[in-house]
């Protein structure tokens, strides 16, 4: 089918576990001698102090901490992109987007906070180069990190999206979004906002509560399924087989519907009861519906 009568989409990603089972800063940390404790620590004292953007840590640490910007230098940012463990069948996941929907065009695309050389080590010859946007840095000749260029966490993510929107030419309700944490819960909320499609490939809270749709899966291509479904129209049957063509039986598809209930004592039993709570207010969140495909 030509291409001019396909509808066209944005698919876009996060990539620290999303498209990934560990994260960069760890990786890192460990490849060149930094405890992953020292790094917990600065990492989870910056978001407590709300000291750089959701995502940014890592960025921050690079550039501004003694220990990480002594220690790091650009030939170890393509280091580590070889040392992380990826989810299967990315590149299957690209393909699919790009050919296989018939009446649909999906770009692939990878936003993230991680530095850009570390994402494009990892994902070389499954993404193209000119479709990852991550944090960029400038170098010394000596590969020292000198400055901060540009850095795609918050809403860096929202303006590099929105770029993208403009430079392909699509209504932004043609976009499709796929995150794990709270670093992609400005970018999902501005998707939401304009009819978009967002999607949550982990159990956090954060963003369960926000995406449209939630997978758990150790493999990349069951988050076609929302897409699938509830936007090129296909049926069950009509996936399984797609799925069986790569080689995969959809051995379970469990979708179900997750209340998170925090109670608390009232009247009379909260006068005989000692009010150990965690929090003051009951709360009954409902998250998003979530399939989970092994």
């Amino acid at each position: 089918m030509a291409t001019e009568s396909r509808k066209q989409y944005l698919f876009v990603s996060d990539f620290d576990q999303t498209l990934t089972f560990n994260d960069t800063g760890y990786v890192l940390s460990e490849m060149v001698g930094i405890s992953v404790s020292e790094f917990e620590r600065k990492a989870k004292g910056m978001a407590k102090l709300n000291l750089v953007q959701q995502g940014a840590e890592l960025s921050y640490l690079l550039l501004h901490d003694p220990t990480f910007h002594s220690k790091v230098r650009r030939e170890h940012l393509f280091q580590v992109g070889k040392l992380i463990r990826l989810k299967e069948n990315i590149k299957q996941v690209y393909e699919i987007l790009d050919r296989k929907i018939d009446g649909f065009h999906f770009d692939f695309y990878v936003l993230s906070a991680s530095p850009v050389e570390v994402i494009q080590s990892a994902l070389e010859g499954i993404v193209p180069q000119d479709h990852i946007f991550g944090t960029e840095f400038k170098y010394t000749e000596a590969g020292e990190i000198e400055s901060l260029v540009r850095a795609t966490a918050g809403y860096g993510k929202v303006a590099r999206l929105e770029h993208l929107i403009k430079e392909h030419g699509i209504p932004a309700d043609h976009v499709v979004y796929v995150g794990d944490g709270s670093s992609d819960i400005h970018v999902m909320l501005q998707v939401n906002h304009s009819d978009g499609f967002t999607i949550a490939v982990s159990e956090s809270k954060l963003v369960a509560r926000i995406a449209k749709r939630t997978v758990l899966s150790d493999n990349a291509l069951p988050t076609l399924v929302p897409i699938l479904e509830d936007i090129a129209g296909w049926q069950r049957p009509q996936i399984r087989q797609l799925f069986e063509s790569y080689g995969f039986l959809v051995q379970g598809w469990d979708r179900v519907q997750t209340d998170w209930v925090t109670l608390r004592p009232s009247g009379e039993s909260a006068a005989k009861e000692a009010p150990v709570v965690a929090h003051p207010d009951a709360s009954v969140d409902r998250a998003p519906t979530a399939a989970s495909v092994a």
